[in-house]
């Protein structure tokens, strides 16, 4: 029999599960005017008591004219917060610079759905970097990437190569969760990837693992999908340099298909012979 502390309990994670997916009203089987009951919440209105010598009323004065926000809003065009995105990021110095710029940024419409930026975990100065697609709900409620299932997997997957996130960078092309986990939009990717673009520059990394097909189209520019892709090296360029990007399965599409896992330990093999010079 369900107790009531059960039953609150299971309650309270019903509403959370709808609050996450983005509803914000209750309804009901009764119709509701609610123009109707807006007008009944106002407060009655008492009679002014006019004044003998009324003193002359000032002309209003002006709001100044509505500034030019076209990348610091997230109703501006994708094309021009991408092209402001781009512009910005190229400004940024450290990855220090870039994250707090990134937390100021209003062009792209998940920050405002999102409870926290996910810019990165890890060492910014190790020789490889792992870029996955977008924040779950557990990296948007510590505000690191691959935090829950997938990201223990991850680690796991690391140390077998002997990797951890002391030897290892993290990160994903949208820093922010899209609501109900949903897979952001090209508009949201093509926003963002001027960020992620100049994170690898300023991380300066020797291998860029790809981790599933939105990473690994993005910045590869392929059109394959992951599995055809997967187990294969990319030319990236950097600033000074060309390095090597690989295309490898996500933790999480390996959580949902484990008879792939057996891809993922090659893939990862191929890290490790790559960092030791021998791939």
């Amino acid at each position: 029999m369900t107790s009531p502390a059960d039953y609150d309990r299971d309650l309270i994670s019903l509403l959370d599960f709808h609050v996450e997916a983005g509803a914000d009203a209750a309804l009901d089987e009764r119709p509701h005017d609610r123009f109707g009951e807006a007008e009944e919440r106002q407060p009655e209105r008492r009679p002014s008591v006019p004044r003998a010598e009324p003193a002359p009323a000032r002309a209003p004065s002006r709001p100044p004219p509505p500034q030019s926000t076209f990348g610091q809003s997230a109703a501006a065009k994708p094309g021009e917060a991408a092209g402001d995105a781009r512009a910005r990021a190229a400004e940024t110095a450290t990855l220090e610079e870039l994250e707090a710029l990134l937390a100021g940024f209003d062009g792209c419409p998940l920050k405002f759905t999102a409870k926290n930026l996910v810019f990165a975990d890890g060492n910014p100065a190790a020789r490889v970097m792992f870029v996955g697609e977008a924040p779950g709900a557990d990296e948007d409620r510590v505000g690191k990437p691959f935090m829950g299932r997938s990201g223990q997997l991850l680690d796991r997957m690391m140390a077998a190569i002997g990797l951890d996130r002391s030897s290892a960078y993290i990160a994903n092309i949208v820093p922010w969760r899209p609501p109900g986990n949903r897979n952001p939009t090209p508009q949201e990717v093509s926003v963002c990837k001027p960020f992620i673009e100049r994170q690898i520059e300023l991380a300066d990394p020797d291998l860029i693992v790809c981790l599933g097909s939105p990473a690994t189209q993005t910045l590869t520019g392929t059109k394959d999908g992951i599995l055809k892709a997967r187990g294969r090296f990319y030319p990236y360029r950097l600033a000074n340099r060309e390095v090597r990007a690989l295309a490898t399965l996500h933790p999480a599409y390996l959580l949902r298909q484990p008879v792939q896992k057996r891809l993922g330990w090659r893939d990862f093999r191929l890290v490790r012979a790559a960092l030791d010079g021998k791939a």
